[in-house]
Protein backbone atom coordinates (compact mmCIF):
# COMPACT_ATOMS: atom_id res chain seq x y z
CA UNK A 1 0.00 0.00 0.00
CA UNK A 2 1.33 3.41 -0.90
CA UNK A 3 0.58 6.97 0.11
CA UNK A 4 -1.79 8.70 -2.34
CA UNK A 5 0.01 10.66 -5.05
CA UNK A 6 -2.08 13.67 -4.08
CA UNK A 7 0.01 13.98 -0.92
CA UNK A 8 2.69 15.62 -3.04
CA UNK A 9 0.36 18.58 -3.55
CA UNK A 10 0.43 19.30 0.18
CA UNK A 11 4.11 20.18 0.00
CA UNK A 12 3.35 23.13 -2.26
CA UNK A 13 -0.04 24.12 -0.86
CA UNK A 14 0.50 25.83 2.49
CA UNK A 15 -3.22 26.14 3.21
CA UNK A 16 -3.68 22.39 2.90
CA UNK A 17 -0.61 21.79 5.06
CA UNK A 18 -2.14 24.09 7.69
CA UNK A 19 -5.34 22.04 7.66
CA UNK A 20 -3.38 18.81 8.03
CA UNK A 21 -1.51 20.39 10.96
CA UNK A 22 -4.77 21.47 12.60
CA UNK A 23 -6.35 18.02 12.29
CA UNK A 24 -3.18 16.40 13.61
CA UNK A 25 -3.11 18.75 16.60
CA UNK A 26 -6.79 18.08 17.30
CA UNK A 27 -6.05 14.36 17.44
CA UNK A 28 -3.14 14.87 19.85
CA UNK A 29 -4.87 17.36 22.15
CA UNK A 30 -8.42 15.97 21.79
CA UNK A 31 -9.66 19.49 21.11
CA UNK A 32 -11.77 19.61 17.96
CA UNK A 33 -11.47 22.27 15.27
CA UNK A 34 -14.25 24.24 13.53
CA UNK A 35 -15.61 22.76 10.31
CA UNK A 36 -12.83 23.46 7.78
CA UNK A 37 -15.03 23.75 4.69
CA UNK A 38 -17.03 26.60 6.24
CA UNK A 39 -14.22 28.39 8.10
CA UNK A 40 -10.53 28.03 7.28
CA UNK A 41 -10.83 26.18 3.96
CA UNK A 42 -13.88 27.30 1.97
CA UNK A 43 -13.77 25.81 -1.49
CA UNK A 44 -11.93 22.70 -0.28
CA UNK A 45 -12.21 20.05 -3.00
CA UNK A 46 -12.36 16.28 -2.62
CA UNK A 47 -8.93 16.03 -4.25
CA UNK A 48 -7.54 18.55 -1.77
CA UNK A 49 -9.16 16.67 1.11
CA UNK A 50 -7.53 13.37 0.12
CA UNK A 51 -4.21 15.18 -0.08
CA UNK A 52 -4.69 16.38 3.50
CA UNK A 53 -5.63 12.84 4.54
CA UNK A 54 -2.47 11.53 2.89
CA UNK A 55 -0.27 14.08 4.62
CA UNK A 56 -1.37 12.91 8.05
CA UNK A 57 -1.08 9.27 7.01
CA UNK A 58 2.52 10.05 6.08
CA UNK A 59 3.01 11.34 9.63
CA UNK A 60 1.62 8.08 11.00
CA UNK A 61 3.96 6.02 8.84
CA UNK A 62 6.93 8.15 9.85
CA UNK A 63 6.03 7.43 13.49
CA UNK A 64 6.18 3.69 12.81
CA UNK A 65 2.57 2.80 12.02
CA UNK A 66 1.99 0.40 9.14
CA UNK A 67 -1.02 0.34 6.81
CA UNK A 68 -3.06 -2.86 7.11
CA UNK A 69 -6.12 -2.07 5.02
CA UNK A 70 -8.82 0.31 3.93
CA UNK A 71 -12.27 1.44 4.95
CA UNK A 72 -15.05 2.66 2.76
CA UNK A 73 -17.48 4.90 4.59
CA UNK A 74 -20.83 6.55 4.05
CA UNK A 75 -22.09 3.64 1.96
CA UNK A 76 -25.47 3.35 3.69
CA UNK A 77 -28.35 5.80 3.42
CA UNK A 78 -28.56 5.81 7.24
CA UNK A 79 -25.00 7.08 7.62
CA UNK A 80 -25.31 9.56 4.75
CA UNK A 81 -28.44 11.01 6.34
CA UNK A 82 -26.86 11.03 9.81
CA UNK A 83 -23.88 13.05 8.60
CA UNK A 84 -25.57 15.02 5.83
CA UNK A 85 -23.48 13.74 2.91
CA UNK A 86 -24.48 12.07 -0.34
CA UNK A 87 -21.62 9.85 -1.51
CA UNK A 88 -19.09 7.36 -0.09
CA UNK A 89 -15.55 8.14 0.97
CA UNK A 90 -12.53 6.11 2.03
CA UNK A 91 -9.70 6.04 4.53
CA UNK A 92 -6.72 3.92 5.51
CA UNK A 93 -6.49 1.52 8.48
CA UNK A 94 -3.13 1.24 10.25
CA UNK A 95 -1.93 -1.39 12.69
CA UNK A 96 -2.22 1.09 15.56
CA UNK A 97 -5.95 1.33 14.88
CA UNK A 98 -6.62 -2.39 15.37
CA UNK A 99 -7.98 -3.72 18.67
CA UNK A 100 -8.11 -7.49 19.14
CA UNK A 101 -11.48 -9.19 19.41
CA UNK A 102 -12.44 -9.10 23.09
CA UNK A 103 -10.11 -6.19 23.81
CA UNK A 104 -10.74 -2.82 25.43
CA UNK A 105 -10.80 0.68 23.99
CA UNK A 106 -10.75 3.91 25.96
CA UNK A 107 -13.26 6.58 24.88
CA UNK A 108 -11.21 9.16 26.81
CA UNK A 109 -8.45 8.90 24.18
CA UNK A 110 -10.87 10.14 21.51
CA UNK A 111 -12.94 13.28 20.97
CA UNK A 112 -16.53 12.22 20.18
CA UNK A 113 -16.32 8.51 19.40
CA UNK A 114 -19.07 6.35 17.95
CA UNK A 115 -19.42 2.72 16.84
CA UNK A 116 -20.71 1.10 13.67
CA UNK A 117 -21.56 -2.52 12.85
CA UNK A 118 -20.05 -3.68 9.55
CA UNK A 119 -18.77 -6.56 7.48
CA UNK A 120 -15.02 -6.90 7.02
CA UNK A 121 -13.18 -8.67 4.23
CA UNK A 122 -9.67 -10.09 4.00
CA UNK A 123 -7.92 -10.05 0.65
CA UNK A 124 -6.18 -13.30 -0.22
CA UNK A 125 -4.47 -12.52 -3.50
CA UNK A 126 -3.08 -9.47 -5.27
CA UNK A 127 -5.35 -7.38 -7.43
CA UNK A 128 -4.58 -4.97 -10.23
CA UNK A 129 -5.62 -1.34 -10.12
CA UNK A 130 -9.29 -1.13 -11.03
CA UNK A 131 -10.26 -4.83 -10.91
CA UNK A 132 -13.57 -6.12 -12.19
CA UNK A 133 -16.18 -7.16 -9.65
CA UNK A 134 -15.53 -10.79 -10.55
CA UNK A 135 -11.78 -10.40 -10.01
CA UNK A 136 -12.38 -8.72 -6.66
CA UNK A 137 -14.77 -11.43 -5.53
CA UNK A 138 -12.25 -14.13 -6.44
CA UNK A 139 -9.52 -12.38 -4.43
CA UNK A 140 -11.50 -12.31 -1.16
CA UNK A 141 -10.36 -15.09 1.17
CA UNK A 142 -12.40 -14.43 4.33
CA UNK A 143 -15.31 -12.43 5.75
CA UNK A 144 -16.06 -11.38 9.34
CA UNK A 145 -18.38 -9.24 11.40
CA UNK A 146 -16.62 -6.09 12.58
CA UNK A 147 -17.07 -3.00 14.72
CA UNK A 148 -15.61 0.24 13.47
CA UNK A 149 -14.79 3.04 15.87
CA UNK A 150 -15.30 6.42 14.27
CA UNK A 151 -14.36 9.81 15.64
CA UNK A 152 -14.29 13.36 14.33
CA UNK A 153 -11.58 15.90 14.87
CA UNK A 154 -14.18 18.44 13.69
CA UNK A 155 -16.46 20.09 16.26
CA UNK A 156 -19.83 18.46 16.93
CA UNK A 157 -19.59 16.17 13.89
CA UNK A 158 -20.58 19.13 11.70
CA UNK A 159 -18.98 17.86 8.52
CA UNK A 160 -19.41 17.91 4.78
CA UNK A 161 -17.90 15.19 2.60
CA UNK A 162 -14.60 17.05 2.21
CA UNK A 163 -14.25 17.51 5.98
CA UNK A 164 -14.54 13.82 6.77
CA UNK A 165 -12.29 12.87 3.84
CA UNK A 166 -9.53 15.16 5.13
CA UNK A 167 -9.99 13.53 8.56
CA UNK A 168 -9.18 10.02 7.21
CA UNK A 169 -12.89 9.31 6.74
CA UNK A 170 -13.50 10.03 10.45
CA UNK A 171 -11.84 6.74 11.37
CA UNK A 172 -10.55 5.82 14.81
CA UNK A 173 -10.19 2.03 14.97
CA UNK A 174 -11.51 -1.41 14.12
CA UNK A 175 -12.28 -4.66 15.91
CA UNK A 176 -12.72 -7.71 13.70
CA UNK A 177 -14.39 -10.96 14.68
CA UNK A 178 -13.32 -14.49 13.71
CA UNK A 179 -12.88 -14.95 9.98
CA UNK A 180 -15.16 -17.23 7.94
CA UNK A 181 -14.00 -18.64 4.58
CA UNK A 182 -15.38 -16.65 1.67
CA UNK A 183 -17.27 -19.41 -0.09
CA UNK A 184 -19.54 -18.58 -3.03
CA UNK A 185 -22.51 -19.40 -0.84
CA UNK A 186 -21.40 -16.98 1.87
CA UNK A 187 -20.63 -14.16 -0.54
CA UNK A 188 -23.99 -14.62 -2.28
CA UNK A 189 -25.77 -14.38 1.08
CA UNK A 190 -24.23 -11.10 2.23
CA UNK A 191 -26.97 -8.72 0.99
CA UNK A 192 -29.45 -10.58 3.20
CA UNK A 193 -27.23 -10.98 6.26
CA UNK A 194 -28.43 -8.76 9.11
CA UNK A 195 -25.63 -7.38 11.28
CA UNK A 196 -26.68 -6.33 14.78
CA UNK A 197 -24.86 -4.05 17.23
CA UNK A 198 -25.48 -4.77 20.91
CA UNK A 199 -24.82 -2.62 23.96
CA UNK A 200 -24.52 -4.91 27.00
CA UNK A 201 -26.61 -7.50 25.11
CA UNK A 202 -29.30 -4.97 24.13
CA UNK A 203 -29.65 -4.34 20.41
CA UNK A 204 -29.05 -0.69 19.55
CA UNK A 205 -28.63 -0.83 15.77
CA UNK A 206 -29.09 -3.34 12.97
CA UNK A 207 -29.16 -3.50 9.21
CA UNK A 208 -28.78 -5.91 6.30
CA UNK A 209 -25.78 -6.10 4.02
CA UNK A 210 -27.98 -4.67 1.28
CA UNK A 211 -27.92 -1.34 3.17
CA UNK A 212 -24.36 -0.95 1.89
CA UNK A 213 -24.82 0.12 -1.76
CA UNK A 214 -27.14 -2.86 -2.24
CA UNK A 215 -24.35 -5.39 -1.63
CA UNK A 216 -21.13 -5.10 0.41
CA UNK A 217 -19.18 -6.41 -2.59
CA UNK A 218 -20.40 -3.43 -4.59
CA UNK A 219 -19.01 -1.16 -1.87
CA UNK A 220 -15.65 -2.94 -2.05
CA UNK A 221 -15.64 -2.63 -5.82
CA UNK A 222 -16.33 1.11 -5.53
CA UNK A 223 -13.40 1.37 -3.13
CA UNK A 224 -11.09 -0.58 -5.44
CA UNK A 225 -11.84 1.96 -8.15
CA UNK A 226 -11.49 4.92 -5.80
CA UNK A 227 -8.04 3.96 -4.52
CA UNK A 228 -7.13 2.94 -8.06
CA UNK A 229 -7.39 6.60 -9.02
CA UNK A 230 -4.35 7.10 -6.73
CA UNK A 231 -2.46 4.16 -8.22
CA UNK A 232 -3.28 1.85 -5.31
CA UNK A 233 -4.76 -1.63 -5.23
CA UNK A 234 -5.75 -4.23 -2.66
CA UNK A 235 -2.86 -6.42 -1.51
CA UNK A 236 -2.83 -9.91 0.05
CA UNK A 237 -3.63 -9.65 3.76
CA UNK A 238 -5.42 -6.30 3.48
CA UNK A 239 -8.45 -5.88 5.73
CA UNK A 240 -11.23 -3.94 4.07
CA UNK A 241 -14.34 -2.60 5.82
CA UNK A 242 -17.39 -2.23 3.59
CA UNK A 243 -19.25 0.44 5.57
CA UNK A 244 -21.88 0.63 8.28
CA UNK A 245 -25.17 -1.21 7.82
CA UNK A 246 -26.95 1.22 10.16
CA UNK A 247 -26.46 4.59 11.84
CA UNK A 248 -23.65 4.87 14.39
CA UNK A 249 -24.15 5.05 18.15
CA UNK A 250 -22.08 6.88 20.78
CA UNK A 251 -19.20 4.92 22.35
CA UNK A 252 -20.35 5.13 25.95
CA UNK A 253 -17.76 4.13 28.58
CA UNK A 254 -18.09 1.08 30.80
CA UNK A 255 -19.98 -1.01 28.26
CA UNK A 256 -19.50 -4.35 26.52
CA UNK A 257 -20.25 -3.97 22.83
CA UNK A 258 -20.76 -6.79 20.34
CA UNK A 259 -21.82 -7.28 16.76
CA UNK A 260 -23.46 -10.46 15.54
CA UNK A 261 -24.81 -11.91 12.31
CA UNK A 262 -26.17 -15.31 11.37
CA UNK A 263 -23.40 -17.54 10.07
CA UNK A 264 -20.63 -15.58 11.81
CA UNK A 265 -18.98 -15.73 15.21
CA UNK A 266 -19.50 -12.44 17.12
CA UNK A 267 -17.04 -9.62 17.61
CA UNK A 268 -16.74 -8.09 21.09
CA UNK A 269 -15.06 -4.98 22.44
CA UNK A 270 -15.19 -3.37 25.89
CA UNK A 271 -15.16 0.38 26.47
CA UNK A 272 -13.15 1.46 29.49
CA UNK A 273 -14.92 3.01 32.45
CA UNK A 274 -14.59 6.76 32.69
CA UNK A 275 -12.06 7.93 35.28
Amino acid sequence: MTIPNAVQAVHVRPKLRALADALWAAQQTRVAIPQPSTTTNPGLTVTDAYAVQGANLARRYAAGEKPVGHKVGLTSLAMQQQLGVDEPDFGVITDAMVTANGGTVDPATMLAPKLEAELAFRIGSALSVGPTLEQLRAAISDVAVAIELIDSRVEDWKIALVDTVADNASSAGIVVGPWAPATDELLDSLPNVVVRLLRDDEEVAAGPGSAVLGDPLVALHWLAGAIGAYGQSFKPGDIVLAGAVAASVPLDPGVTWSATAEGFDPVVVHSATAQ
